[in-house]
């Protein structure tokens, strides 16, 4: 898994095991980690919205894993530099820990390897997926240059 190395892995499942069972859902994971921003609010206004210190060896190793996605060419190195530009690198590197803290749960919850088909989409510079339809559609005889059925009157005038 990118993001993931060996010494990541051998310290998750040191820390947490392979059951992921005692949190309710990968939210709940990523907050143990103190990878979730958490809003403080008085008054119906959010006076400040930053992520709680917590010293857990696996956050650590997630976000040095996210940290190495810069120079990754798939999706998680390519949500990296999006949100670098958006937020900047501190907040992109906890957005992709994150991220990954959600992939592990679900691979240790599911007890399933990692699948790269979900994030292998080929992205226009604008995120929309790009979808290549030259051999789904069937022939349709279309003509690549357009051609005028019906002279317009006023047209015709132009010429002459």
């Amino acid at each position: 898994m990118p993001g993931i190395s060996a010494n990541t892995a051998q310290t998750i499942l040191c820390e947490i095991g392979t059951d992921v069972s005692r949190f309710r859902n990968a939210s709940a994971f990523a907050s143990w980690l103190g990878l979730c921003p958490e809003k403080k609010v008085s008054g119906g206004k959010v006076l400040f919205t930053k992520s709680r210190r917590v010293r857990s060896r696996v956050a650590t190793a997630l976000r040095m894993g996210a940290q190495s996605l810069h120079h990754a060419k798939d999706y998680l190195g390519e949500f990296f530099r999006r949100i670098t530009r958006k937020l900047g690198r501190p907040q992109a590197i906890t957005a992709t820990a994150h991220k990954l803290a959600r992939i592990v749960y679900h691979l240790l919850g599911t007890k399933e390897a990692y699948r790269v088909s979900f994030t292998s989409l080929k992205r226009t510079p604008f995120g929309a997926p790009n979808i290549d339809c030259a051999g789904k559609l069937p022939n349709l005889d279309f003509r690549s240059s357009p051609q005028r059925t019906v002279d317009v009157p006023w047209e015709s005038a132009w010429r002459k």
